[in-house]
């Protein structure tokens, strides 16, 4: 299964998603998942609802069945019957302007601000915010840079002057590392 995902370019968070979800199954079955019967695939997903699993969690488990059976095993018949959940995702929480003021200032340090600041300001996920470097910073056109991020796609997220003073601030202090900053940007245009 692992060759299979490679060879596909699965990246290592998918592959190790798949991975759990066939072991999770296999651990309801009590033996090896290849042994398995579309009534052993139907009585998984019965107990999934019955354990009030979220449909996306639900939904994760088929895709990386669909891929086991049907690419891994080479059983499109097993991957067949698995059921995707229709579901509505629901809104997000937005902030107010007073709650992430007091979230940001609840921040215990500079670097933690920053960090909070970009994944906010910028609309940046954890993963994203963590593999920011030196150069993904241009402060002369006001843009952060986001390479290999969810789909592992590359993106542009808009930098606000605000938010490249908080990073200057930290990287004045000699407290920035490689992750969040970008370096060449910050001290070129610092003075600007």
């Amino acid at each position: 299964m692992l060759q299979d995902m490679t060879m596909r370019g699965f990246g290592a968070h998918t592959q190790n998603d798949y991975i759990r979800h066939v072991r999770n199954f296999a651990a309801f079955l009590g033996r090896p998942p290849d042994t398995a019967t579309v009534e052993d695939l139907r009585r998984y997903q019965v107990d999934q609802h019955e354990r009030a699993v979220g449909p996306a969690t639900i939904n994760g488990a088929v895709s990386a069945l669909r891929f086991f059976f049907g690419i891994t095993l080479r059983r499109p018949e097993m991957a067949l019957a698995l059921v995707v959940v229709r579901f509505t995702p629901k809104l997000r929480v937005v902030l107010s302007v007073e709650e992430t003021a007091r979230l940001l200032e609840a921040a215990p340090g500079i670097k933690y601000k920053a960090a909070l600041s970009v994944a906010y300001g910028a609309g940046l996920r954890v993963s994203e915010v963590a593999h920011l470097k030196v150069d993904d910073i241009d402060s002369t056109r006001m843009m952060i840079r986001v390479e290999q991020g969810k789909g592992r796609k590359d993106r542009n997220a808009m930098l606000s002057p605000h938010l490249l003073d908080l990073l200057r601030q930290w990287w004045r202090e000699g407290l920035m590392s490689v992750v969040v900053v970008g370096q060449r940007n910050i001290i070129d245009n610092a003075d600007s």
